[in-house]
Protein backbone atom coordinates (compact mmCIF):
# COMPACT_ATOMS: atom_id res chain seq x y z
CA UNK A 1 0.00 0.00 0.00
CA UNK A 2 1.08 3.55 -0.56
CA UNK A 3 2.75 5.49 2.18
CA UNK A 4 0.59 7.68 4.39
CA UNK A 5 0.27 11.32 3.26
CA UNK A 6 1.44 14.40 5.49
CA UNK A 7 -1.62 16.51 6.54
CA UNK A 8 -0.30 19.07 3.82
CA UNK A 9 0.25 16.75 1.01
CA UNK A 10 -3.49 15.95 1.08
CA UNK A 11 -4.71 19.83 0.95
CA UNK A 12 -2.26 20.61 -1.41
CA UNK A 13 -4.06 22.42 -4.73
CA UNK A 14 -3.14 19.57 -6.95
CA UNK A 15 -4.77 16.76 -5.06
CA UNK A 16 -7.54 18.98 -4.11
CA UNK A 17 -8.28 19.42 -7.97
CA UNK A 18 -7.87 16.05 -8.59
CA UNK A 19 -10.70 15.19 -6.29
CA UNK A 20 -13.06 17.83 -7.30
CA UNK A 21 -12.40 19.87 -4.31
CA UNK A 22 -11.76 23.80 -3.95
CA UNK A 23 -8.30 24.86 -3.16
CA UNK A 24 -6.30 28.08 -2.61
CA UNK A 25 -5.89 28.33 -6.43
CA UNK A 26 -5.99 26.58 -9.93
CA UNK A 27 -2.70 24.21 -9.26
CA UNK A 28 -0.56 24.13 -12.10
CA UNK A 29 2.42 21.86 -13.56
CA UNK A 30 3.81 21.39 -16.78
CA UNK A 31 4.26 17.74 -18.78
CA UNK A 32 7.97 17.25 -20.08
CA UNK A 33 8.73 19.81 -16.38
CA UNK A 34 11.58 18.01 -15.74
CA UNK A 35 14.37 18.45 -18.42
CA UNK A 36 14.06 19.50 -21.95
CA UNK A 37 14.07 23.45 -21.83
CA UNK A 38 16.33 23.73 -18.55
CA UNK A 39 20.09 24.61 -18.98
CA UNK A 40 20.55 22.93 -15.46
CA UNK A 41 19.20 19.92 -16.68
CA UNK A 42 21.15 19.56 -20.36
CA UNK A 43 23.72 20.30 -17.86
CA UNK A 44 23.57 17.35 -15.66
CA UNK A 45 22.53 15.52 -18.90
CA UNK A 46 25.68 15.88 -20.79
CA UNK A 47 27.50 12.51 -21.46
CA UNK A 48 24.32 10.36 -20.30
CA UNK A 49 21.94 9.08 -21.88
CA UNK A 50 18.43 9.42 -21.06
CA UNK A 51 17.49 5.52 -20.02
CA UNK A 52 20.81 5.70 -18.04
CA UNK A 53 19.80 8.98 -16.22
CA UNK A 54 16.65 7.47 -15.35
CA UNK A 55 18.40 4.31 -13.60
CA UNK A 56 20.34 6.50 -11.13
CA UNK A 57 18.46 7.60 -8.15
CA UNK A 58 20.97 10.95 -7.97
CA UNK A 59 20.35 12.09 -11.17
CA UNK A 60 16.28 11.22 -11.14
CA UNK A 61 16.12 13.23 -7.66
CA UNK A 62 17.82 16.15 -8.50
CA UNK A 63 16.21 16.73 -12.70
CA UNK A 64 12.63 16.00 -10.86
CA UNK A 65 13.22 18.85 -8.37
CA UNK A 66 14.93 21.24 -11.20
CA UNK A 67 11.20 22.62 -12.41
CA UNK A 68 9.64 22.87 -8.68
CA UNK A 69 12.57 24.91 -7.73
CA UNK A 70 12.77 26.97 -10.85
CA UNK A 71 8.85 27.43 -11.62
CA UNK A 72 6.50 26.87 -8.55
CA UNK A 73 4.40 24.12 -9.71
CA UNK A 74 2.29 22.69 -7.61
CA UNK A 75 3.32 19.20 -8.68
CA UNK A 76 6.30 17.35 -9.16
CA UNK A 77 6.26 14.76 -11.99
CA UNK A 78 8.53 11.91 -11.79
CA UNK A 79 11.37 11.88 -14.13
CA UNK A 80 11.67 8.70 -16.21
CA UNK A 81 10.41 7.20 -19.49
CA UNK A 82 7.92 5.14 -21.10
CA UNK A 83 9.79 2.26 -22.02
CA UNK A 84 11.98 2.35 -19.12
CA UNK A 85 10.52 -0.28 -17.74
CA UNK A 86 10.41 -2.79 -20.63
CA UNK A 87 14.15 -1.88 -21.08
CA UNK A 88 14.51 -2.93 -17.28
CA UNK A 89 12.95 -6.23 -17.81
CA UNK A 90 15.83 -7.35 -20.84
CA UNK A 91 13.80 -6.01 -24.28
CA UNK A 92 15.75 -4.23 -26.34
CA UNK A 93 15.30 -0.61 -26.83
CA UNK A 94 16.66 2.11 -26.86
CA UNK A 95 16.65 6.14 -27.14
CA UNK A 96 17.95 7.51 -29.83
CA UNK A 97 18.48 11.42 -29.68
CA UNK A 98 16.49 13.39 -31.89
CA UNK A 99 14.37 9.90 -32.74
CA UNK A 100 12.79 8.20 -29.85
CA UNK A 101 12.29 4.98 -28.77
CA UNK A 102 13.81 2.57 -31.34
CA UNK A 103 13.28 -1.52 -31.46
CA UNK A 104 15.94 -4.01 -32.25
CA UNK A 105 13.45 -6.57 -32.90
CA UNK A 106 9.84 -5.27 -33.98
CA UNK A 107 7.06 -7.47 -33.08
CA UNK A 108 5.43 -8.70 -35.37
CA UNK A 109 4.32 -12.46 -34.67
CA UNK A 110 3.61 -14.31 -31.40
CA UNK A 111 7.15 -15.79 -31.54
CA UNK A 112 8.38 -11.47 -31.23
CA UNK A 113 5.70 -11.79 -27.77
CA UNK A 114 8.06 -13.32 -25.62
CA UNK A 115 10.38 -10.98 -25.81
CA UNK A 116 8.20 -8.87 -23.60
CA UNK A 117 8.01 -10.14 -19.87
CA UNK A 118 6.76 -9.18 -16.28
CA UNK A 119 8.09 -6.09 -15.02
CA UNK A 120 8.41 -6.62 -10.99
CA UNK A 121 10.19 -4.51 -8.16
CA UNK A 122 13.36 -5.84 -8.72
CA UNK A 123 13.54 -5.13 -12.58
CA UNK A 124 13.52 -1.32 -11.37
CA UNK A 125 14.80 -0.68 -7.41
CA UNK A 126 16.02 2.95 -8.91
CA UNK A 127 12.72 3.82 -9.16
CA UNK A 128 11.72 2.45 -5.51
CA UNK A 129 14.69 4.36 -4.60
CA UNK A 130 14.35 7.68 -6.25
CA UNK A 131 10.74 7.78 -5.56
CA UNK A 132 11.35 7.34 -1.60
CA UNK A 133 14.04 10.02 -1.64
CA UNK A 134 11.63 12.67 -3.42
CA UNK A 135 8.55 12.05 -1.24
CA UNK A 136 11.12 12.60 1.45
CA UNK A 137 12.53 16.46 0.10
CA UNK A 138 9.41 17.16 -1.47
CA UNK A 139 7.76 17.20 1.88
CA UNK A 140 4.14 19.07 1.05
CA UNK A 141 4.20 18.61 -3.00
CA UNK A 142 2.75 15.98 -4.68
CA UNK A 143 4.89 13.63 -6.89
CA UNK A 144 3.10 12.47 -10.21
CA UNK A 145 4.17 8.92 -11.07
CA UNK A 146 3.30 8.20 -14.46
CA UNK A 147 3.39 5.12 -17.01
CA UNK A 148 2.97 4.64 -20.63
CA UNK A 149 -0.65 3.03 -21.92
CA UNK A 150 -0.86 -0.08 -23.63
CA UNK A 151 -1.42 1.11 -27.00
CA UNK A 152 1.55 4.05 -27.13
CA UNK A 153 4.36 1.70 -25.91
CA UNK A 154 2.49 -1.00 -28.27
CA UNK A 155 3.38 1.30 -31.41
CA UNK A 156 6.65 1.31 -30.61
CA UNK A 157 7.11 -2.13 -30.82
CA UNK A 158 4.99 -2.98 -33.54
CA UNK A 159 6.42 0.00 -35.84
CA UNK A 160 10.06 -0.28 -34.54
CA UNK A 161 10.02 3.25 -33.23
CA UNK A 162 8.33 6.38 -33.72
CA UNK A 163 5.86 6.71 -36.39
CA UNK A 164 3.36 9.46 -37.75
CA UNK A 165 0.47 6.85 -39.13
CA UNK A 166 0.98 3.47 -37.18
CA UNK A 167 0.34 2.35 -40.55
CA UNK A 168 2.08 -1.61 -38.71
CA UNK A 169 0.41 -1.11 -35.53
CA UNK A 170 -3.09 -1.09 -37.41
CA UNK A 171 -2.50 -3.95 -39.80
CA UNK A 172 -1.39 -5.50 -36.93
CA UNK A 173 -4.91 -4.52 -34.65
CA UNK A 174 -6.97 -6.24 -37.65
CA UNK A 175 -4.89 -8.70 -39.54
CA UNK A 176 -4.03 -10.61 -36.17
CA UNK A 177 -6.50 -9.33 -32.72
CA UNK A 178 -5.50 -12.29 -30.78
CA UNK A 179 -1.80 -11.18 -30.96
CA UNK A 180 -2.41 -7.55 -30.32
CA UNK A 181 -4.87 -8.30 -27.35
CA UNK A 182 -2.24 -10.23 -25.76
CA UNK A 183 0.44 -7.85 -26.70
CA UNK A 184 -1.62 -4.96 -25.10
CA UNK A 185 -2.69 -7.12 -21.69
CA UNK A 186 1.26 -7.71 -21.52
CA UNK A 187 1.79 -4.47 -21.51
CA UNK A 188 -0.94 -3.45 -19.57
CA UNK A 189 0.64 -5.48 -16.92
CA UNK A 190 3.59 -3.74 -17.37
CA UNK A 191 1.87 -0.45 -16.67
CA UNK A 192 0.24 -1.84 -13.43
CA UNK A 193 3.68 -3.19 -12.08
CA UNK A 194 5.60 0.26 -12.61
CA UNK A 195 2.87 2.59 -11.52
CA UNK A 196 2.74 0.20 -8.39
CA UNK A 197 6.34 0.59 -7.67
CA UNK A 198 5.35 4.33 -7.73
CA UNK A 199 2.30 4.55 -5.84
CA UNK A 200 3.83 2.14 -2.83
CA UNK A 201 7.35 3.97 -2.89
CA UNK A 202 4.69 6.93 -1.82
CA UNK A 203 3.59 9.16 -5.21
CA UNK A 204 0.20 10.86 -4.41
CA UNK A 205 -1.13 10.56 -8.45
CA UNK A 206 -0.42 8.68 -11.89
CA UNK A 207 -1.08 9.77 -14.98
CA UNK A 208 -0.92 7.26 -17.77
CA UNK A 209 -0.40 8.65 -21.10
CA UNK A 210 -1.70 7.48 -24.34
CA UNK A 211 -0.14 9.82 -26.25
CA UNK A 212 -0.52 8.63 -29.72
CA UNK A 213 -4.30 7.36 -29.10
CA UNK A 214 -5.63 10.32 -31.20
CA UNK A 215 -4.32 8.43 -34.11
CA UNK A 216 -7.66 6.09 -33.82
CA UNK A 217 -11.09 6.17 -34.54
CA UNK A 218 -13.34 6.58 -31.96
CA UNK A 219 -14.34 2.81 -33.02
CA UNK A 220 -11.20 1.19 -32.84
CA UNK A 221 -10.54 2.82 -29.73
CA UNK A 222 -12.88 1.11 -28.14
CA UNK A 223 -12.60 -2.56 -29.69
CA UNK A 224 -8.83 -2.74 -29.39
CA UNK A 225 -7.46 -0.24 -26.50
CA UNK A 226 -9.88 0.62 -24.15
CA UNK A 227 -10.56 -3.07 -22.25
CA UNK A 228 -6.29 -2.65 -21.96
CA UNK A 229 -6.29 1.07 -20.31
CA UNK A 230 -9.59 0.01 -18.22
CA UNK A 231 -7.67 -3.02 -17.33
CA UNK A 232 -4.47 -0.65 -15.46
CA UNK A 233 -7.33 2.11 -14.18
CA UNK A 234 -9.18 -0.61 -12.18
CA UNK A 235 -5.68 -2.34 -11.07
CA UNK A 236 -4.66 0.62 -9.65
CA UNK A 237 -8.16 2.07 -8.21
CA UNK A 238 -7.20 0.64 -4.70
CA UNK A 239 -4.08 2.80 -4.31
CA UNK A 240 -6.59 5.66 -3.81
CA UNK A 241 -4.50 7.87 -5.52
CA UNK A 242 -5.90 10.42 -8.58
CA UNK A 243 -5.45 8.68 -11.84
CA UNK A 244 -5.18 10.85 -14.69
CA UNK A 245 -5.38 10.11 -18.10
CA UNK A 246 -4.12 12.31 -21.13
CA UNK A 247 -3.64 11.68 -25.02
CA UNK A 248 -2.75 14.02 -27.63
CA UNK A 249 -5.09 14.58 -30.79
CA UNK A 250 -8.08 12.73 -28.50
CA UNK A 251 -10.55 15.12 -28.87
CA UNK A 252 -13.22 12.18 -30.61
CA UNK A 253 -11.90 9.83 -27.84
CA UNK A 254 -12.47 12.25 -24.75
CA UNK A 255 -15.61 10.41 -23.26
CA UNK A 256 -13.70 6.79 -24.24
CA UNK A 257 -10.83 7.47 -22.41
CA UNK A 258 -12.85 9.30 -19.22
CA UNK A 259 -14.98 5.48 -19.28
CA UNK A 260 -11.56 3.81 -19.10
CA UNK A 261 -11.60 4.65 -15.23
CA UNK A 262 -9.61 8.00 -15.17
CA UNK A 263 -10.29 10.70 -12.09
CA UNK A 264 -8.55 13.43 -14.26
CA UNK A 265 -8.75 13.41 -17.79
CA UNK A 266 -5.81 15.66 -19.76
CA UNK A 267 -6.94 17.43 -22.65
CA UNK A 268 -4.69 18.75 -25.65
CA UNK A 269 -5.38 22.18 -26.90
CA UNK A 270 -7.67 21.26 -29.98
CA UNK A 271 -10.41 21.59 -28.04
CA UNK A 272 -11.93 24.33 -25.34
CA UNK A 273 -12.18 22.66 -21.73
CA UNK A 274 -15.64 23.19 -21.73
CA UNK A 275 -16.37 21.70 -24.41
CA UNK A 276 -14.14 18.88 -23.18
CA UNK A 277 -16.41 18.92 -19.97
CA UNK A 278 -19.63 18.73 -22.07
CA UNK A 279 -18.18 15.73 -24.07
CA UNK A 280 -17.28 13.94 -21.05
CA UNK A 281 -20.42 14.05 -19.59
CA UNK A 282 -22.46 13.27 -22.55
CA UNK A 283 -20.56 10.00 -22.63
CA UNK A 284 -21.86 9.10 -19.05
CA UNK A 285 -18.18 9.53 -17.59
CA UNK A 286 -18.67 12.44 -15.89
CA UNK A 287 -18.35 15.52 -15.14
CA UNK A 288 -14.59 15.43 -14.01
CA UNK A 289 -12.06 17.31 -13.51
CA UNK A 290 -9.88 17.92 -15.88
CA UNK A 291 -6.28 19.08 -17.11
CA UNK A 292 -5.17 21.36 -19.52
CA UNK A 293 -4.70 23.02 -21.93
CA UNK A 294 -2.47 25.76 -23.06
CA UNK A 295 -0.71 25.12 -26.48
CA UNK A 296 2.90 25.04 -26.51
CA UNK A 297 3.43 27.18 -29.05
CA UNK A 298 2.00 30.46 -27.04
CA UNK A 299 5.41 29.74 -25.22
CA UNK A 300 7.14 31.55 -28.11
CA UNK A 301 4.42 34.60 -28.42
CA UNK A 302 4.85 37.62 -26.67
CA UNK A 303 2.97 37.75 -23.16
CA UNK A 304 0.28 39.95 -24.15
CA UNK A 305 -0.78 37.05 -26.57
CA UNK A 306 -0.16 34.59 -23.78
CA UNK A 307 -2.03 35.85 -21.14
CA UNK A 308 -5.52 36.47 -22.44
CA UNK A 309 -5.57 33.07 -23.58
CA UNK A 310 -4.50 31.52 -19.77
CA UNK A 311 -7.51 33.87 -19.04
CA UNK A 312 -9.83 31.94 -21.56
CA UNK A 313 -8.36 28.86 -20.24
CA UNK A 314 -9.18 29.58 -16.89
CA UNK A 315 -12.86 30.59 -17.37
CA UNK A 316 -13.71 27.25 -19.32
CA UNK A 317 -12.10 25.17 -16.55
CA UNK A 318 -15.10 26.53 -14.16
CA UNK A 319 -17.00 24.42 -15.99
CA UNK A 320 -15.58 21.43 -14.24
CA UNK A 321 -15.26 20.32 -10.85
CA UNK A 322 -11.67 20.79 -10.69
CA UNK A 323 -9.15 22.04 -13.14
CA UNK A 324 -5.40 21.42 -12.78
CA UNK A 325 -3.72 23.88 -15.69
CA UNK A 326 -1.07 22.49 -17.58
CA UNK A 327 -0.22 22.93 -21.53
CA UNK A 328 -1.77 20.69 -24.13
CA UNK A 329 1.20 18.39 -24.42
CA UNK A 330 4.94 18.60 -23.45
CA UNK A 331 7.15 21.71 -22.62
CA UNK A 332 9.54 21.79 -25.89
CA UNK A 333 12.78 21.90 -25.70
CA UNK A 334 13.64 24.95 -26.81
CA UNK A 335 11.03 26.93 -24.65
CA UNK A 336 12.09 29.96 -22.14
CA UNK A 337 12.05 28.80 -18.72
CA UNK A 338 11.10 32.54 -17.50
CA UNK A 339 7.76 32.00 -19.47
CA UNK A 340 7.10 28.51 -17.33
CA UNK A 341 8.01 30.59 -14.45
CA UNK A 342 5.68 33.77 -15.14
CA UNK A 343 2.42 31.59 -16.30
CA UNK A 344 2.81 29.84 -13.08
CA UNK A 345 2.94 32.78 -11.06
CA UNK A 346 0.11 34.12 -12.97
CA UNK A 347 -2.10 31.60 -12.83
CA UNK A 348 -1.48 31.42 -9.14
CA UNK A 349 -2.55 35.03 -8.74
CA UNK A 350 -5.57 34.92 -11.22
CA UNK A 351 -7.30 32.13 -9.47
CA UNK A 352 -6.77 33.11 -6.13
CA UNK A 353 -9.64 32.24 -3.82
CA UNK A 354 -10.40 34.06 -0.85
CA UNK A 355 -10.56 31.34 2.33
CA UNK A 356 -14.24 30.67 3.23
Amino acid sequence: MPLPQSRALDRSAFLLAARGEPGPHTPVWFMRQAGRALPEYRAIRQGITMLESCMRPDLVVEITLQPVRRYGVDAAVFYADIVLPLKSAGFDIEIKPGVGPVVADPIRDAAGLAAVRPVTPADVPYTTDSVKQLVSELDGTPLIGFAGAPFTVASYLVEGGPSKDFAKTKALMYSDPDLWHALADRLADVAIAYLSVQVEAGASAIQLFDSWAGGLSPRDYERFVLPHSAKVFESMASYGVPRVHFGVNTGELLGLMSGAGADVVGVDWRVPLDEAVRRITAAGAGPKPVQGNLDPALLFAPWEAVEPEIDRILAEGKAAPGHIFNLGHGVPPNADPEVLTRIVEYVHAKSARVPA
